[in-house]
């Protein structure tokens, strides 16, 4: 239930990073030929890009999250028993907690502060622009708290628990469902 709620959400997530980062190229390249051949140019278009591009990358690094795609060094936990393994993974997850909480209660203190700012150029509030940092915290915590629960369930199985990528050559790029595929297996 918890994992096909997380597949659910990380596919619109992409969804979603792909048409901000469409939008990002149109009003860019827009704004700069505008103001290259026409002498004007849209105001908005720089504000919107940054604001599109923060939550883009919360968002993206909610998917990486969820598909194990951050790059790291796995050399020490390759090498440890599955016991030792399992210990690191408890570690790490729960680190990882702590640094949502940390992430959590700073953008939280952060959009209730900003609640009523607003925007230089698009006038909107700047809680919109903070509270994708909540948002990134909520989601996250709750991914790292899902493989937790399987670890403790039983339901992890040992080749999941080492989390990060050596390279980029070693995230498979259309990740869809890798739990589903390994239960069905």
């Amino acid at each position: 239930m918890i994992q096909r709620l997380i597949d659910g959400i990380c596919r619109l997530f992409v969804v979603l990073m792909v048409v901000s980062l469409g939008l990002m190229v149109v009003m860019v390249f827009g704004n700069v030929v505008l103001r290259y051949g026409f002498n004007s140019g849209i105001t908005v278009s720089e504000e919107l890009s940054r604001w599109m591009f923060v939550w883009m990358t919360f968002l993206g690094s909610v998917v990486a999250l969820r598909n194990h795609a951050h790059l790291g060094t796995d050399t020490l936990i390759k090498r440890l028993p599955v016991a030792g393994r399992k210990a690191c993974f408890v570690m790490s997850h729960l680190l990882m907690l702590f640094i949502c909480w940390l992430m959590f209660r700073g953008a939280w203190e952060q959009t209730l502060i900003n609640y009523g700012t607003t925007s230089a150029v698009m006038e909107a509030s700047m809680a919109w622009f903070y509270v994708s940092g909540v948002v990134f915290a909520v989601l996250a915590a709750l991914i790292i708290a899902h493989n937790l629960w399987k670890l403790l369930t039983g339901k992890l199985a040992e080749s999941d628990l080492v989390t990060v990528s050596e390279s980029e050559d070693d995230v498979p790029h259309q990740q869809q469902a890798p739990a589903a595929a390994k239960e069905q297996a």
